[in-house]
């Protein structure tokens, strides 16, 4: 194997990871140390193993395994601070330092940032392997004061970790070890209920069209005083074994509800919450009177709340389930398909339930800007929901090659790192004084959509081009059809919406016309005034797409237009005609 240096000094590095081997000639924790006691500074080693990592060697080979573990190492060191310190300890377990002082991050920050790199799993081809890290941590000077002492506590706080079971991270206690056994599980999970250990942390959800913020999606976290910020596949597993996933989940609703509340309090009824509804909570008969029992209580509209469904509940084909979802549905609520093609739904099941989203998991994501394949299999999931009258949401979106092939295939919201991890509450002022997080990136990444809006009335001209330029479109304006050629003749437009009733000729000619001169463009007709006759002929004849009224509902009409470029953008690709 090929052996690879440092820029610096020379030192071999380990030729997998590229990083130093621990004590083998490498950054020096003892020299470290001795400037932390000069400057006053505490140090936090973590010691970090990578959990069931034998069985990817075992069961897809060494050669998957050290594409495993470079990947691993490159998520670490990008997730690590400038100042910190990363060393290969051995085949599967690294060591991590941090110097601060009081006030600052410590280790617990530390390990919550490492462990937040992995919330994608990494993608080694063929295989999607999740991975998750168990990181027991130790504090100089206050469980050792030398290098060696404070490397067996870190092992030792990393061993009642991983007894105590995986996915987890501890600091290290001088207490009596802890039993590996669930037995009392239950009791401690109700007093960590009543001691308000369990919090919501809120990820942005970003709409497409203009990059806005349009809610939050919530993620459980459990604070556990003996093994730090658990998430959930630290717990759930044995919350449901213990038969408490529906006391869970209505704990989840009921504070996403409150949270809810907070946002409209403060003049942020723009905002929505989605989250997961626990499959035992859906199954039980009455999970929607506790639903509509939260929203009478803060006083919500349904609609602030998007609910996100496991593939394997809408499996049950029980008959209450699908009342429930209906109900829900007759609230206001959306529903979501949560993980998309993760859980083996059938389209029977799909096509069944009355869904309103669908959610692309990070691993179906991860490739799209080169694989043929990974991007293939999005676009056929995105035009699928579409097709069903369902809006699609990314997960997992990490970076702007990602974000430009969503945007393009015309994915309708994002969520993941690229925009922000998920953050507890009261660290989400800023990014909701901002709104639109990532700008730039958007207008980089916008497709040309140029929208030409034809009405004799300034009036209306004015109220839909406030309405429409939040999506994002060029937007251009008539007052009359002598303007609207001009503009069609100096303007590549894509969708075009007139007015019935004008002086100069009616929108139904108008729009034939322009399906000679233009015949690429999407023409539809908004207008109070209803001559079924004209405009069943019209659109029997081409000449228009769609016949829309006034007045109109704002987000419907927001929505047609969006479906009108994107009809217009998959004729382009010759994928249909209309």
């Amino acid at each position: 194997m090929k052996q690879y240096y440092d820029e610096l000094g020379g030192i071999p590095l380990d030729p997998v990871t590229l990083l130093h081997r621990f004590g083998a000639g490498g950054p020096s924790l003892p020299t470290m140390l001795a400037a932390a006691r000069a400057t006053n500074r505490h140090v936090a080693l973590l010691h970090i193993d990578i959990d069931m990592f034998r069985s990817v060697n075992s069961n897809m080979g060494e050669a998957v395994g050290d594409q495993a573990l470079a990947a691993v190492a490159q998520r670490l060191r990008k997730a690590m601070p400038h100042d910190g310190w990363l060393w290969r300890l051995n085949s599967d377990e690294f060591i991590a330092g941090i110097g601060y002082r009081p006030g600052e991050s410590d280790g617990a920050a530390l390990a919550e940032l490492l462990r937040d790199a992995f919330e994608t799993p990494l993608w080694i081809p063929p295989y999607t392997l999740p991975v998750t890290l168990s990181i027991g941590i130790a504090v100089f000077p206050d469980h050792a004061v030398d290098a060696p002492s404070l490397l067996a506590r870190a092992e030792h706080a990393l061993l009642e970790v991983k007894r105590a079971g995986l996915d987890s991270v501890g600091l290290y206690s001088t207490g009596p070890d802890k039993a590996a056994s669930n037995d009392g599980f239950a009791e401690r999970f109700v007093e960590a209920l009543d001691n308000r250990e369990f919090r919501l942390f809120y990820q942005p959800l970003i709409d497409a069209q203009d990059g806005g913020l349009a809610g939050f999606g919530a993620l459980l976290r459990w604070n556990a005083p003996s093994h730090g910020l658990l998430r959930p596949s630290g717990f759930l597993d044995i919350v449901e074994r213990v038969g408490l996933s529906a006391r869970l989940g209505l704990w989840v609703i009921e504070t996403a509800a409150r949270q809810l509340a907070d946002w409209r309090a403060q003049g942020l009824d723009y905002l929505t919450l989605s989250v997961h509804l626990a499959s035992p909570l859906l199954a039980q008969p009455d999970c929607l009177d506790h639903i509509g029992e939260q929203l009478h209580r803060f006083n919500l509209p349904g609609s602030t709340l998007e609910f996100e469904i496991s593939e394997s509940a809408l499996a049950l084909d029980a008959y209450h389930v699908h009342g429930t979802l209906t109900g829900l549905r007759a609230l206001g609520a959306t529903l979501t398909v949560q993980d998309f093609g993760m859980g083996g739904l059938s389209f029977a099941a799909l096509a069944q339930y009355p869904l309103d989203r669908l959610k692309i998991d990070r691993s179906f994501i991860r490739n799209v800007a080169s694989d043929p394949r990974s991007a293939a299999v999005v676009r056929g999931i995105i035009a699928m929901g579409h097709q069903l009258g369902m809006k699609v949401t990314a997960k997992g979106v990490e970076t702007e090659a990602e974000l430009g092939f969503l945007r393009r295939n015309h994915c309708d919201f994002f969520l993941g790192h690229l925009f922000s991890p998920a953050l507890p509450a009261e660290d989400l002022a800023e990014l909701i004084q901002r709104r639109f997080l990532l700008p730039g990136v958007f207008a980089a990444t916008r497709p040309e959509r140029t929208l030409l809006l034809l009405d004799d009335e300034e009036n209306v001209l004015r109220s839909l081009v406030r309405l429409f330029r939040r999506d994002g479109y060029h937007v251009l304006t008539a007052s009359s059809v002598h303007e609207a050629f001009d503009l069609l003749a100096s303007n590549a437009v894509q969708v075009i919406v007139s007015d019935q009733r004008m002086p100069d000729m009616s929108g139904t000619a108008f729009l034939g016309r322009v399906r000679d001169l233009y015949p690429e463009t999407v023409r539809m007709v908004l207008s109070g005034y209803t001559d079924l006759a004209t405009i069943t002929e019209a659109i029997n004849r081409g000449a228009i797409y769609r016949f829309l009224t006034k007045p109109w509902n704002d987000d419907e009409l927001r929505d047609h237009i969006q479906a009108a470029f994107r009809a217009h953008e998959r004729r382009a690709a010759g994928e249909e005609t209309y």
